[in-house]
């Protein structure tokens, strides 16, 4: 038996057409394991010093990466995300073809996206014995009819009925935004669509991937009617769950078209969803991370520092961010003086409450945060619109603090920091979005300040 070329690999790897032995398999992840291993801790340990060791790598918790990115550049959590997508479609597609070839359910391959289970479902398909007998090839394309349009809708309607019951149980049960919502849901919601649409009838990929589309589109479009979520939140969802979709429909129209599997063999993976989401509500671990935003000032420490502590109203917005109902600062007051005086930060969504904690005159103003207003208002045709994230303020400042550092020629550098939780999942990918509003609404501020401060210097 020859070894396989280059290019056969690499559609054994990304396509949907071979068969994969649990040689290939086992090789295979083993080997673009260390490859992504050694880019990502390369790419890390050059940009923030820190080592990723092994056993942080396959670590299911995705605190851990969280804690190795903070204060990292926002290009650093993008780019590996970016990254890691064609590896996630790898291990779909070689996962669900792996399975089949094992003679055991395909749908059993979706759980390599899930974690705490996805290194013993990799461990038990490279473990089992080929059955080739369990593959079967490709049905001959029946002139079209009414049957596809009945599938289509029964694909879409099914798939929704999955992401329903998930949510309600995931979020309104378990109060939960995590893994099983944001990669297992839209995973398994295209796997039913594309399965179904292609049973007994299959269509073309193209019409398979816009079903896979459709389905996110209306998910979004029911959470949008019931209140449920608002249009901002499912914007920013999108780059994961879209793609998600798309790849899970790709792959049910693989399992209806090539193996005998029938949706039964679905049923264990939409009882785990649930489970996991219950098993995520229990290890909930929030590590704070720190936002920095520096400006540097033509005015010295001491013109600067009373503008920090308060400070008039703000010019309207003109990010268009701001504009959508992303929290806006306005102006600060405060009550009193030193360490005890409380500062009230007044946000488009209310008031940050602030007790002073350090008063360090003309150096350095810190602050706890006690209470504080959604982190935005969402757009809803609905008038109120409170999503289970907001209510249970997902996202939660904890602290902040304002250095001013004197720098040559009279001027200040400016500091403006923020510590805050955020309690979704992957935070990785959700503290993106997070440490970019942040970002912008320091920057806000700090430009108030700077303006003011350098019209008193003048």
């Amino acid at each position: 038996m020859h070894p396989p070329t280059p290019w056969q690999w690499i559609r054994t790897c990304f396509g949907l057409a071979a068969p994969v032995d649990r040689i290939t398999y086992a090789v295979t992840g083993v080997v673009l394991a260390v490859v992504k291993y050694a880019v990502e801790a390369t790419v890390i340990r050059s940009v923030t010093g820190r080592q990723l060791s092994p056993v942080e790598f396959v670590s299911p918790s995705f605190v851990t990466r969280s804690r190795l990115l903070e204060g990292a550049p926002e290009w650093l959590a993008w780019g590996l995300f970016v990254w890691s997508i064609p590896f996630i479609w790898l291990a779909l597609s070689m996962s669900v073809r792996r399975a089949a070839a094992a003679g055991v359910s395909p749908w059993m391959g979706a759980t390599v996206l899930l974690p705490l289970v996805n290194l013993v479902t990799m461990a038990v398909l490279a473990c089992l014995p080929d059955r080739p007998a369990a593959v079967r090839p490709p049905p001959v394309v029946p002139p079209k009819s009414s049957i596809e349009d009945m599938a289509a809708v029964r694909a879409v309607c099914a798939a929704l009925a999955v992401g329903c019951v998930t949510f309600l149980v995931g979020v309104s049960w378990f109060k939960t935004y995590g893994a099983v919502l944001f990669f297992g849901t839209p995973l398994v919601m295209g796997m039913v669509a594309g399965f179904l649409a292609n049973r007994p009838l299959p269509r073309s990929t193209k019409a398979t991937t816009r079903i896979g589309v459709l389905v996110m589109f209306l998910a979004g479009g029911v959470l949008l009617a019931f209140a449920f979520e608002g249009l901002i939140c499912l914007v920013m969802a999108a780059p994961i769950v879209m793609p998600l979709s798309i790849a899970g429909a790709l792959l049910g129209k693989w399992i209806a078209e090539a193996t005998n599997a029938g949706l039964a063999g679905a049923v264990p993976l939409l009882l785990v969803l649930p489970l996991l989401a219950g098993a995520e509500s229990l290890t909930r671990d929030l590590p704070e991370h720190e936002v920095l935003t520096v400006v540097e000032v033509a005015a010295p420490p001491e013109a600067v520092w009373r503008h920090v502590v308060e400070f008039p109203d703000l010019p309207a917005p003109e990010e268009w961010f701001f504009r959508c109902g992303i929290a806006c600062p306005q102006r600060a007051r405060i009550e009193g003086t030193g360490v005890g005086a409380i500062r009230h930060c007044e946000f488009s969504t209310g008031d940050f409450v602030e007790p002073i904690t350090a008063w360090e005159e003309p150096r350095r103003l810190a602050f706890d945060v006690v209470a504080q207003p959604d982190p935005m208002v969402e757009l809803s045709p609905w008038r109120h619109v409170h999503p289970p994230h907001l209510a249970d303020a997902s996202l939660k400042s904890r602290r902040g603090e304002f250095r001013l550092v004197p720098i040559a020629g009279g001027r200040t550098r400016l500091e403006g920091r923020t510590w805050y939780t955020f309690d979704m999942r992957p935070q990785a990918y959700w503290t993106m979005w997070s440490d970019v509003a942040i970002h912008a609404i320091h920057r806000r501020v700090l430009e108030h300040i700077r303006r003011l401060a350098e019209a008193d210097a003048r």
